[in-house]
């Protein structure tokens, strides 16, 4: 029976009534039964399957508890056993390469989703501690390696190889590389690598090449083997952000090379919610007259909590609500609106596009809003510096739900945006913090600055 068959047949019992399995089981001799639960492919998800056709690399990327290391271990029990526990199988020598010793045997060999966890008594392979290495009935072997040491793969040659969480290895390129000049072995080498994405170039290159099939799923894909308070909590706290579409969506997010803001930056930034704050401001960058109808109107919320000096305030970047395709009156709505959800005390506007208009626009829903208008004198990335030093202070916290204004900030650059369009969600948030967070400091040093505010 092939992996599609049996998980068809597996369907068909799953999806019919209890007569149906209890039929199904009882028409099974011992054996058989001794040997369900070992028959993986009745069992796996989707995703855990390795994909039909000519490939080189399979790329499993999943998020957290997604079923990875598993689909692993069945896959290196799927090339190295035969029909019988002493016949030979596809793959007689297999490297298996995480990101430390400790890690690729603790994980990859002994962990609960481990080979040998996942593998029959009659077939189960023997470690052999001095080696590393695993010695299957049938003579398969299976060597562990550190990808921190590229060069010990340099000299063995294999016709198999798992890499776990390759997008964590401390110099991917070099250690992926050896591994491709030993994957030598057979008619057909090839290899597995079952990793949580991350922005990193050895991963992106490989998930593009022709010769590389990739299956993707999300953490919540296999929630009937996590904690239900699990999936709770960190839906929760990581919903909507940027870490939560890479750690449990399992997406590979990109990130602009010099980046003023990075994933690790964002990570640090995330909180699950705000304390009672002393200012809060509501941020628009209004597309300007005659754009396209698919333009964005930036329109970002934040707040500052003033304790001590301007220079140890915190920021904290509230909501995004930022729309596609919006008249005036329909931006100018939504804005005032969050004003009056927040209890936000002003509303920054920059009037470099439509100065008038803005105004009129505002005066409509309230002449006497509290609004100040900027105008941008320096370029789009001068202005984010600053707020980006903010950051790297550790002095601005995100709420969840911020995950495409994230997107933005991870792609400028001291050179510029490297996205798609203009960065107008990114645009609001700097003139938010500008307003709380830089002007205040800038003040204190020269009480001549002067805005324009109504």
């Amino acid at each position: 029976m092939t992996p599609r068959e049996a998980r068809c047949a597996a369907v068909w019992l799953a999806s019919g009534p209890p007569e149906r399995e209890r039929a199904f089981l009882e028409g099974l001799d011992d054996h058989a039964i001794t040997a369900l639960p070992w028959l993986f492919e009745v069992w796996a998800l989707p995703h855990q399957l390795p994909p039909a056709g000519d490939w080189r690399t399979w790329v499993v990327l999943g998020g957290r508890g997604a079923g990875k290391t598993r689909a692993g271990s069945e896959w290196v029990r799927r090339m190295v056993e035969g029909g019988t526990p002493e016949a030979p199988g596809a793959a007689r020598r297999v490297a298996l390469v995480g990101e430390t010793l400790d890690q690729a045997r603790d994980v990859m060999v002994f962990g609960e989703s481990g080979i040998v966890a996942c593998t029959p008594p009659d077939r189960r392979p023997r470690w052999h501690a001095t080696r590393r290495r695993l010695e299957w009935p049938n003579g398969a072997q299976a060597q562990i390696f550190s990808a921190r040491d590229a060069e010990s793969l340099r000299g063995p040659q294999f016709d198999a190889a798992w890499a776990d969480e390759l997008a964590k290895w401390p110099r991917p390129e070099a250690a992926w590389d050896m591994l491709q000049f030993a994957l030598r072995l057979g008619d057909d080498p090839r290899a597995c690598v079952t990793t949580t994405p991350r922005n990193v170039a050895a991963l992106k290159r490989l998930v593009h090449l022709p010769s590389t099939a990739v299956t993707h799923a999300p953490t919540e894909a296999n929630r009937a083997h996590l904690a239900e308070s699990f999936l709770q909590e960190v839906r929760a706290r990581y919903g909507g952000t940027r870490l939560g579409r890479q750690e449990l969506d399992g997406e590979l997010l990109d990130e602009a090379e010099g980046a003023l803001w990075s994933l690790a930056t964002l990570e640090a930034a995330s909180v699950a919610e705000a304390p009672e704050l002393d200012r809060i401001v509501v941020a628009v960058d209004p597309p300007a007259t005659g754009r396209t109808a698919s333009d964005l109107c930036g329109i970002v919320v934040a707040g500052v909590k003033m304790e001590g000096p301007p220079r140890d305030w915190v920021g904290w970047v509230l909501e995004d609500l930022s729309l596609a395709g919006a008249s005036p009156s329909a931006w100018a709505h939504r804005a005032v609106a969050a004003m009056d959800r927040w209890g936000a005390d002003r509303l920054v506007a920059e009037v470099n596009q439509g100065g008038d208009m803005v105004k009129q626009v505002l005066d409509q829903f309230d002449p006497t809003l509290p609004y100040r208008a900027v105008h941008a004198t320096r370029s789009k990335a001068m202005r984010a510096e600053p707020v980006a030093a903010l950051y790297e202070q550790g002095r601005v916290k995100h709420l969840p739900g911020l995950g495409e204004l994230e997107d933005q900030m991870c792609r400028m650059t001291l050179q510029g945006y490297e996205g798609q369009g203009s960065p107008d969600r990114l645009d609001a948030l700097v003139w938010a913090l500008t307003e709380l967070m830089i002007l205040p400091v800038r003040r204190m040093r020269d009480p001549g600055i002067r805005t324009l505010a109504r």
